[in-house]
């Protein structure tokens, strides 16, 4: 016989719960508070699926679920929530509850399914269903204990239609966990699309997002649908939310409060069932403290919260890794040795899971066809030092190339002791030319350091990301002349 737990303030509420489980041969226990909660024996009677309301007049709900988790872990939990309270409903389904229902309960036939669900043993939730999904998605699951939890979580939430915001630092794989949330979700056979917000012009973004016109702008020649109409069933990937200017940033919040939105140069009002996930290296409360983000958006996005722990913080998976970017790159019989891994494990991974497979994919292109095994001295780590102790990349200092200026000055001062003239215009174009030249190795560096991403390098240099541009084509221009 199935044993079920009814915790509810609201007596009528458990008799009518106590009422329909009882007809299906369940035995019900009912507790209409905390201190009756804490009078049952949990050591002696057992109970395959709990129903916890959150809100009780004595105690929160989620202390009674991990009392409970913690003295009985196979106990299934649903909880009951009212609308207002789903953020926190969701956070308990990271403590361990499985599933949550809004009350009132609508639909009598939902409640009840639900519950089925959680009882069957059909309900594909085994850790070899996650793995599979996960190496569906290309993640790397490992043996770290906070990456484990995670992906737990991660797989919980992804089978409810609310939006998940994620961050990470740079490089740390959330383009693949919003893949993975995709695919372990009911949406899994519909579209997914992602889009990078600090990739392209605010206007690029806005058609990009929601479709324009024929006409609406120059260029516009014919319809074009947006990423939301595309992937209305489906899930919509918004990587580097946080920059996302101002006015898309309002033009999202209408889109997820109304679930409405409008071409560019139109006036037909359209609807989408799209899932967002967002994703932001930067933390998203700071900007909103910091006036760079909305509020009212940040509260819409952030749902579910889910962070990834950096590389240097989950070095025990760096082995798994490294086997799966070798399998990726199809050296089959490639293997590195005890030394490479130690190696490998000793550096801290400022550019995380990114920059250890361009380490990875680097030391696999320059090795001979016939070596087998990777040695610690054929690895070659970025000859950018990893970030200083309490000090984030951004605030890292780039040193000037000092080889371009020791050779300038040096040519200068050779001139003057050869010649009691000088050309000052020969003079001012090399200046010009150093100029130049100090701007390209600074941008290169930047871009060394973010491990490519040009949007960090521009943050970085403090300067836009068509300056970034100008100066890297003023490189090929050079380079020509």
């Amino acid at each position: 016989m199935i044993n079920l737990l009814v915790i509810d303030d609201e007596k009528e509420v458990g008799t009518f719960l106590s009422h329909l489980f009882s007809m299906k041969g369940y035995k019900v226990e009912v507790v209409n508070s905390s201190s009756e909660f804490f009078q049952l024996d949990l050591s002696r009677q057992s109970f395959q699926i709990a129903m916890i309301d959150l809100r009780l007049p004595d105690c929160d709900g989620l202390s009674l679920l991990q009392h409970l988790k913690k003295h009985q872990p196979h106990c299934k939990a649903l909880i009951m929530t009212g609308y207002s309270t789903v953020k926190t409903a969701v956070e308990a389904i990271k403590l361990g509850a499985s599933d949550y229902i809004e009350k009132p309960f609508d639909d009598i036939n939902l409640l009840e399914t639900q519950v089925e669900q959680l009882l069957s043993t059909s309900v594909p939730s085994s850790q070899a269903f996650i793995q599979s999904l996960a190496n569906e998605a290309g993640l790397v699951v490992g043996k770290n204990h906070a990456m484990n939890k995670l992906i737990d979580a991660t797989f919980k939430v992804s089978q409810k239609n609310v939006n998940v915001l994620i961050e990470g630092e740079t490089g740390t794989g959330k383009e693949v966990l919003s893949r993975f949330i995709h695919l372990a979700s009911p949406r899994s056979h519909e579209s997914f699309i992602g889009v990078n917000c600090g990739a392209i012009s605010e206007s690029l973004l806005e058609s990009e997002l929601f479709g324009h016109e024929k006409g609406a702008f120059t260029g516009a020649t014919q319809q074009r649908k947006g990423l939301f109409e595309i992937a209305s069933n489906g899930t919509l990937f918004l990587d580097e939310i946080a920059d996302a200017s101002q006015a898309i940033q309002v033009k999202l919040l209408r889109v997820l409060e109304t679930r409405e939105f409008m071409r560019v140069g139109s006036v037909q009002t359209l609807r989408t069932n799209a899932r967002v996930v967002a994703a932001s290296n930067e933390n998203l409360q700071q900007a909103v403290l910091q006036k760079k983000f909305r509020e009212d958006l940040f509260y819409r996005l952030n749902v579910v919260h889910l962070e990834i722990p950096p590389l240097r913080d989950r070095k025990e998976d760096i082995p798994l890794l490294v086997n799966h970017l070798i399998q990726r790159n199809g050296y089959t019989s490639v293997n590195f040795t005890d030394g490479a891994y130690e190696k490998l494990q000793n550096y801290d991974w400022p550019g995380n899971i990114r920059e250890l497979a361009n380490v990875v994919t680097r030391t696999l292109t320059l090795t001979d066809d016939e070596n087998t095994e990777i040695t610690a001295d054929e690895i070659i780590l970025s000859a950018v030092a990893a970030p200083l102790k309490g000090k984030s990349s951004s605030e890292q200092t780039i040193s000037i190339p000092k080889d371009p200026l020791e050779q300038w000055r040096e040519t200068l001062v050779k001139e003057f002791e050869q010649s009691d003239k000088i050309n000052l215009d020969d003079i001012l174009l090399q200046v010009k030319q150093l100029e130049s030249l100090i701007g390209r190795e600074l941008v290169l560096q930047a871009l060394q350091k973010t491990y490519g991403n040009r949007t960090e390098a521009a943050r970085c240099l403090q300067i836009s990301m068509r300056k970034l541009r100008y100066i890297l084509n003023e490189k090929t221009n050079t380079t020509h002349t």
